[in-house]
């Protein structure tokens, strides 16, 4: 049997070939990230036979992509192995601390050797596409997120009243005076005209006498104003604009998407398209995970088993894996909670037995990735008597 151990970087892949005995069939060598190397890789490859060969590298996020779709297309099997496991293969077979890219492919490639070999099924391309979509997304909300920091941060030096009147929260009406006004000293010299546009951006929730109290904070601020404090207010209200634009557009792509393949999961009151679409994508063929345990396992929210001589006990949440899934297994498992009440009553169970809110949260979260496997690969829709 050849075993072939990549290491995968980004604009180069380092390749080790040898036997299971350890016969060197092919000392490391480096090839491109590009369709030159990706040839010249392949004319070594279609040397050996397919049926006696075993590829495998780490799963590497996007570096890995182009590759792991051209070897697809080579029909040699695969294997994507998590870079964890080859770290601790590597820490155990030396003690030396040498790491070079074609050292890791020799590492990845022994590695394999001492596992069980379980090729990469085919991913279907749409739910590669959708795992990119939902990842570009949550980049989007986090860069939003970031830019609403700097706006609050920036408004607690000009006008320090203005996100407290709101209660703390921005909301229409709140951006509304942030770009037309920007500043205090023009928020001071609205009048009952201006109030017309104010009343319709809170869709009449804020009382006029309200908006005579918001001039006054302005005429009143311990605000300090620069020269560029409008520059900086409008600028940073443009990017939020934009970006809760792009959102938008992004989660109508997703939803379309989810009506599209219309999986069981959907049918599940409280989760939403966008959470169903990370699931989904995240997991991708679900149909390749022989028990819900594993899939526990491959979200990371599976507890750390501690066991050496008398002493065993659980530890806290392993967090391997997709950081992606886990956040929205948990957002699911809040939504299951509030609109489920034998999921609230499960939780409030465990909250009684005093653990904390978030490790109560967990443990919906692992009922529901136990109904996520028999919805999904059983093909039902969801009943209130799966949550029994």
């Amino acid at each position: 049997m050849n075993y072939v151990g990549i290491d995968v970087s980004k604009f180069k892949h380092d390749c080790f070939i040898a036997t299971e005995t350890g016969e060197i069939v092919r000392n490391p060598f480096t090839f491109s990230n590009d369709r030159q190397g990706f040839d010249g890789f392949y004319s070594i490859l279609k040397g050996l036979d397919p049926k006696e060969t075993r590829i495998g590298f780490e799963s590497t996020g996007h570096y890995g992509n182009n590759l792991r779709s051209f070897i697809e297309s080579t029909g040699y099997p695969f294997m994507e192995l998590n870079p964890l496991l080859v770290s601790r293969f590597r820490k155990s077979a030396t003690l030396r601390r040498t790491k070079t890219d074609k050292i890791d492919a020799k590492v990845i490639a022994k590695a394999l050797m001492s596992m069980d070999f379980r090729p990469a099924s085919l991913k279907p391309l749409s739910m590669e596409s959708l795992r990119s979509l939902t990842r570009h997304r949550f980049r989007l909300v986090r860069l939003r997120a970031n830019i609403l920091v700097q706006l609050t941060s920036a408004l607690d030096v000009i006008f320090p009243e203005f996100k407290p009147f709101f209660k703390g929260r921005f909301g229409k009406t709140a951006f509304y005076l942030l770009e037309k006004y920007q500043l205090p000293d023009k928020m001071a010299k609205m009048n009952k005209l201006s109030y017309e546009g104010f009343n319709n951006a809170s869709r009449g929730k804020i009382s006029y006498s309200s908006f005579c109290h918001l001039i006054e904070l302005a005429k009143v601020t311990v605000g300090q104003t620069n020269d560029y404090a409008e520059t900086q207010i409008g600028t940073l209200v443009t990017l939020y604009q934009c970006f809760t634009t792009e959102i938008a557009k992004t989660e109508a792509i997703v939803k379309q998407a989810i009506a599209r393949l219309n999986p069981p999961l959907a049918s599940i009151k409280g989760i939403g398209d966008v959470t169903v679409a990370v699931i989904l994508s995240e997991y991708g063929d679900i149909h390749r995970f022989s028990s819900p345990a594993k899939l526990l396992s491959f979200a990371g929210i599976e507890p750390g088993i501690i066991q050496s001589g008398n002493s065993d006990h659980v530890g806290k949440m392993v967090k391997h894996g997709s950081g992606y899934l886990r956040f929205a297994l948990m957002n699911a498992a809040e939504m299951m909670i509030v609109h489920h009440q034998t999921m609230y009553d499960y939780y409030a169970k465990k909250r009684s037995e005093g653990k904390p809110h978030r490790v109560a949260l967990t443990h919906v979260a692992k009922k529901l990735v136990r109904i996520i496997f028999k919805l999904e690969t059983e093909r039902l829709l969801f009943d209130s008597s799966f949550l029994k």
